[in-house]
């Protein structure tokens, strides 16, 4: 018994296709008997893998959200082998906001996980996902962007794999999603893994899973939501999921480690040197941190302490004291594996 609250308007186990919402208790003074809807769609038809996609686990990334929905729509139970889990809108109070966090506990969902069944409403429902949804799934993507304060371009995330078949499965994963940059951690993952995040959900239950960045600044960036729906019918594709779909050439990604970000010490205005993919020295100026509140003091100049391109940036133009204002990342090392 996993203990939740959280109830399934569908049934995971029937064949067909099915559209309702995850009932998240919820008491408040205008609604003593009320429940948050969490949208999930459900289509399985015959024998194959479970794939499960979430988007909006927070509410202000946008691609993911857009593209889930859309397979929800479009993809017919006759059409697939297997079973899909869709959920759009994971944690839903932040995703109606439009906010990371959840408005009604500020819930940052990606950093409570294995959550709790009898917790906050965003605990309640990282402790569905990892303990309900997580035990029926082969395989898992977690589609992520920058928020409303970082832009990425499309880019998988993914592990390495413990032992040789996941390393192979995560590898065919990436082929599949095609996306331009894939961000390989070179540490953890696994069923020991303490991640608070919904890949280390995952992780803990033998999913293989990868997440995604795409895009940010609050906005949907048409080449990046293409890219996302086609990569997701590729990746089901690949996995036999949908067999009468005929995947276009790839175009091939860049594999990358990342090296750490660059943060800023001044609070004012940040006015960037370098654009996504740059390349960037050790020591190098890559921006300047203006006070236009004092206009005779002199910008504060921001160095990368690190060397490799630019993978991340910042989409708002103020910061303060800890804002992170770049991400640099190298190309990875191909020679290391715990395979």
């Amino acid at each position: 018994m996993t203990g939740t609250l959280i109830s399934a308007e569908v049934d995971y186990e029937a064949h067909g296709k099915q559209s309702g919402y995850l009932r998240v208790p919820h008491s408040v003074h205008r609604s003593a008997y009320g429940w948050l809807p969490v949208p999930v769609t459900v289509i399985h038809n015959g024998e194959g893998p479970t794939l499960v996609m979430a988007g909006g686990n927070h509410g202000d990334e946008y691609e993911g959200q857009i593209a889930i929905s859309r397979l929800a729509q479009e993809i017919a139970p006759a059409q697939i082998r297997g079973r899909l889990i869709l959920l759009p809108m994971l944690n839903f109070p932040a995703a109606q906001a439009g906010t990371r966090t959840s408005p009604i506990d500020d819930g940052n969902l990606n950093r409570l996980f294995p959550g709790d069944p009898k917790g906050s409403p965003s605990e309640m429902i990282a402790h569905y996902y990892e303990e309900v949804v997580m035990p029926l799934a082969d395989y898992a993507v977690d589609l992520h962007s920058g928020g409303s304060s970082l832009f990425y371009p499309a880019t998988l995330l993914r592990g390495m794999g413990h032992g040789p078949e996941e390393a192979a499965a995560l590898k065919q994963m990436q082929a599949a999603l095609d996306l331009p940059y894939a961000w390989v951690f070179t540490s953890g993952g696994g069923r020991a893994s303490t991640a608070r995040t919904a890949m280390g959900a995952a992780n803990r239950k033998g999913v293989v899973n990868v997440m995604a960045e795409l895009g940010g600044a609050g906005v949907v960036t048409p080449d990046i939501l293409k890219r996302t729906e086609r990569g997701l019918r590729r990746l089901m594709h690949s996995l036999g999921m949908l067999p009468d779909y005929a995947p276009d050439a790839a175009d091939g990604t860049r594999e990358l480690n990342v090296r750490g970000s660059v943060y800023a010490y001044d609070e004012g205005v940040f006015e960037p040197f370098k654009s996504i993919g740059d390349e960037v020295s050790g020591g190098e100026v890559v921006g300047l941190v203006h006070h236009p509140d004092t206009p005779q003091k002199t910008p504060d100049e921001v160095t990368s302490p690190y060397a490799g391109i630019v993978l991340c940036q910042r989409a708002m133009a103020p910061v303060r004291r800890g804002d992170a204002i770049y991400q640099i990342a190298a190309d990875a090392v191909t020679d290391r594996s715990n395979a």
